[in-house]
């Protein structure tokens, strides 16, 4: 029971580089500029949702590219038969591949030989492309799913290349473009508020080729293209000289018309086809073709040698620059599709992280003076450590590399309501040693063993339902799984290792014979020695838990859940604007566009406007070509108005993002279930679901009775009420285990009573420093995380109650049928201490608050 000096050292050496890595955060640029090299000088990154910028989610469109190489294939086949010598009927293409019908049947094995050379290998054992006849005169080329695949690969890592290249052009710093999934990029631009400019840049494909004209009269190898003001043009399939030969594209002006063109220059091998090209058909006109749009189709008047030419065609300044950057970063491999959009403005963000710094302080202050409150001086020792958690889990996310968001705030806020838990557990315990006759540094030892499996118990199931917040999140939400993980693991250290040396060292040097843990004023609560009948009121607590219940599943058929964008799909956007009393005249103009239904509402400050508008028929191309539309129309009411925020999800997404919460939910409490299981019995795993489905469904009800957007936010709140709620059975359980093993001939409705008093002060502390912590985020967190911290509020006073009147009833039942099948609940301890003792009058004894 003596600190070891070594494990001492241990801790203060991880205290000290966690302060090191920490301390960052807290100094300025300039001292930051004359930091040793050999220190840690890198702040934890904050997200767009705290500095502004936008965010984009792009897909390569695999059916587009699927049919660009079936036209490449179908190319290369033509070239291969002729070469052959090997004549065809035709050549078409699928997305498939292409299937290829030859002149002559008796010409097929021949050109089954020659065409499988177009097959390249995949892997060990598999090819890319299947070759095989089709009836007596044909042959059918069907890729393969590993090649589909493989090329799927190849042009999401060509286009991270290709992006990143295009971003260098624009300038933004500290760009975050990466691989998300099979077919997805994301790419993050800190500072970049208006993504159209984003979405132009990076979702053109940007492949330039020279085409020359053909006769329309005669369709074969023609397509008919137009320009930006509707003139079609007949163009050959074949390209003359593909944009692969560009060396340089700059914007500039015309000498004569003064118009914005773009400059283009070719390499050494472009330069001398195209001058080849030029001089073979001098009086002829040839199209600039970008992306199946003509660009420009000029006559050939004279040969061009320079090597160098210009493209005209009405650009505005801006879409010349644009242009040019694209050409000089180069093509993409195939077409990128937007799928989501996000942009945030710096002041919004500002405020925002002003909103998360008021809601952290404000938790931390009051969860301070409780702890203080209920505890005295021992209570400092537990705020030292909570001081300590939040210090470390800052450290962590810097170490790690992790970005703080919006939500990651609100798990740290929530984090410091649950790393009291624990303070709470070993302090009630330490008590309850000291009221058994203990010494003090006996009883300090005592209560942390007898709290450890307790703590991890609960740490565990909370874990649970974080990890898996996770690995279903995305975006900001999995910046607030990471922040709370770190609290919970951290919180295992602080609230253990180091609360247990502080207090030992407390204790020896003070050479105290008793520790008294007492409140401040000497109020407690809930008195020693409470022996409330619970069980009494069980059938009370089921019927109105009934109620309740039908009560939420009624409001969830009507009003129902208001689901926000993420779920539904569709346009939000705040407008900071100057916002007329009636909001006529905006809902006049906006109902005008015809995107169906529009919603007003003003949010924050009077001079705010929230914008919404349902998902539009169509693809993800139509959720983005609304945006514009509104943006227009908002800037025609107020030419002053500013964008603070827009949010963009197509219908694709929305989808996934509502099977990935509802599976998350769902797993996290078959989770829950098997853990307890494993830890207990059955029958507690059976009290603690069905509980746990209770608290959800009543939390779903507080959802649809406000009104608050149900979104991924809503799923965080969801999945940490899981955590929570078992994490609060938990407690209760394990003192029901203990004393079902050490008293095994009592009642087990007297057992589960005197658990419950046993354990109610901590329930009660626990339950109101959560319900503190949530509380500043509730009043100063803004409307972006009030669809986290008013459910969650609410969701810990549903999960206290449960607890008592739900939980430990269903346990009741269960053990009284196993009871009467001739089993019992539990096995004797051997390790425990002995009987419990109980209270005098009380059935089974004196039940002590633990």
């Amino acid at each position: 029971m003596k600190n070891s000096p070594y494990l001492v050292t241990t801790y203060l050496a991880v205290i000290l580089v966690a302060l090191l890595f920490a301390l960052p955060n807290v100094l300025p640029a300039s001292v930051l500029e004359r930091w040793p090299d050999a220190l840690p000088s890198k702040p934890v990154a904050l997200g767009l949702d705290l500095r502004g910028g936008s965010h984009l989610v792009l897909e390569v469109d695999g059916s587009e590219l699927r049919r660009e190489r079936s036209r490449t294939l179908a190319d290369e086949a033509r070239r291969m038969l002729r070469e052959a010598d090997t004549p065809w009927r035709s050549v078409e293409t699928s997305e498939r591949g292409v299937v290829v019908l030859l002149r002559s049947a008796a010409q097929q094995q021949r050109a089954l030989d020659v065409l499988a050379a177009l097959s390249n290998p995949v892997g060990a054992a598999r090819k890319d492309l299947d070759v095989t006849p089709r009836g007596e005169d044909g042959i059918e080329l069907v890729f393969t799913a590993e090649g589909q695949h493989q090329s799927i690969t190849r042009a999401v890592e060509q286009s991270l290349e290709v992006i990143r290249q295009r971003v260098d052009q624009v300038g933004v710093s500290e760009p975050t473009i990466q691989r998300v999934g099979a077919d997805r990029i994301l790419v993050q631009l800190p500072g970049l508020q208006d993504p159209a400019q984003l979405r132009a840049l990076l979702g053109s494909t940007a492949k330039m080729s020279f085409h020359m004209l053909g006769d329309s009269s005669s369709p074969d190898g023609i397509r008919t293209l137009q320009d930006s003001e509707g003139n079609s043009y007949p163009v050959r399939n074949s390209v003359a000289l593909s944009g692969d030969r560009l060396s340089d594209a700059s914007a500039g002006f015309d000498q004569q018309t003064r118009e914005p063109v773009v400059n283009f220059r070719f390499d050494r091998a472009g330069a001398r086809e195209f001058a080849a090209i030029t001089e073979a058909n001098v009086g002829r006109p040839f199209a600039i073709v970008l992306d199946g749009k003509v660009l420009s189709a000029p006559v050939i008047r004279e040969p061009i040698t320079g090597g160098s030419g210009q493209i005209s065609g009405n650009f505005s300044v801006q879409e010349a620059g644009t242009l040019s950057a694209l050409l000089r970063a180069g093509a993409l491999p195939a077409k990128l599709t937007v799928i989501e959009e996000r942009s945030v403005g710096a002041d919004l963000g500002s405020d925002v992280i002003q909103k998360g710094i008021y809601a952290g302080i404000g938790a931390f202050v009051l969860v301070f003076l409780f702890m203080f409150v209920l505890y005295g001086g021992w209570g400092l020792v537990a705020n030292v450590a909570l001081a300590l958690n939040v210090v470390l889990t800052i450290a962590g996310m810097s170490m790690l590399g992790a970005t703080l968001t919006l939500p990651g705030i609100a798990g740290i806020v929530l984090g410091i309501g649950l790393a009291v838990d624990a303070n709470v557990l070993i302090n009630e315990r330490i008590r309850e040693e000291t009221l058994k006759g203990k010494a003090a540094v006996t009883a300090i030892d005592a209560g942390f063993r007898r709290a450890y499996a307790t703590v991890m118990d609960s740490n565990v199931t909370a874990l649970i339902a974080t990890v898996l917040l996770f690995w279903f999140g995305s975006g900001p939400v999995r910046g607030f799984a990471i922040t709370m993980a770190l609290g919970i693991v951290i919180s295992m250290f602080t609230a253990v290792s180091v609360v247990k040396v502080m207090m030992l060292s407390i204790a020896r040097r003070r050479r105290l014979k008793t520790i008294e843990i007492r409140p401040l004023f000497g109020f407690r609560p809930v008195p020693d020695g409470t022996r409330f009948d619970f069980m009494k009121a069980r059938f009370a607590g089921l019927g109105v838990a009934a109620v309740l219940v039908a009560a939420s599943v009624l409001l969830l058929f009507k009003p129902g859940l208001n689901f926000g964008i993420d779920f539904r799909g569709g346009i939000q956007m705040e407008v900071s604007a100057g916002i007329p009393d009636d909001l006529s005249r905006y809902r006049t103009q906006l109902d005008g566009l015809g995107l169906g239904e529009v919603s007003l509402q003003t949010v924050g400050s009077e001079d705010r406007l929230l914008v919404r508008v349902e998902r539009q028929p169509g693809g993800e191309a139509q959720q983005t070509a609304a945006v514009e539309r509104l943006k227009a129309a908002v800037l025609e009411i107020d030419p002053r108005a500013s964008f603070e925020r827009t949010e963009v999800v197509g219908p694709k997404v929305s989808g996934e993002l509502a099977q990935a919460g509802v599976i998350a939910v769902i797993l996290a409490s078959l989770a829950m279930l098997v853990y307890i299981w494993v830890r207990f019995e059955w029958p507690f795993a059976v009290g603690a679901i069905l509980t746990l489905v209770l608290d959800v469904v009543l939390t779903l009800g507080v959802f649809a009775i406000t009104g608050l957007d149900f979104s991924l936010t809503a799923i965080a709140a969801l999945l940490t009420l899981v955590g929570y709620s078992v994490n609060d059975k938990v407690v209760v359980y394990d003192r029901m285990r203990e004393n079902l093993r050490s008293l095994r001939k009592q009642p087990l409705r007297e057992v589960i009573d005197m658990s419950i008093n046993q354990t109610l002060t901590r329930s009660l502390y626990t339950s109101v420093t959560a319900f503190l912590a949530v509380l500043p985020l509730a009043v100063w967190g803004g409307s972006a995380v009030a669809s986290f911290a008013v459910p969650m509020a609410a969701g810990i006073i549903i999960a206290a109650c449960s607890s008592v009147f739900i939980a430990a009833p269903i346990l009741l039942f269960l053990g009284d049928w196993r009871s009467r099948r001739g089993r019992s609940m539990f096995a004797p301890d051997t390790e425990a201490d002995g009987p419990l003792p109980v209270p005098a009058g009380a059935p089974g004894g004196p039940g002590r608050a633990a």
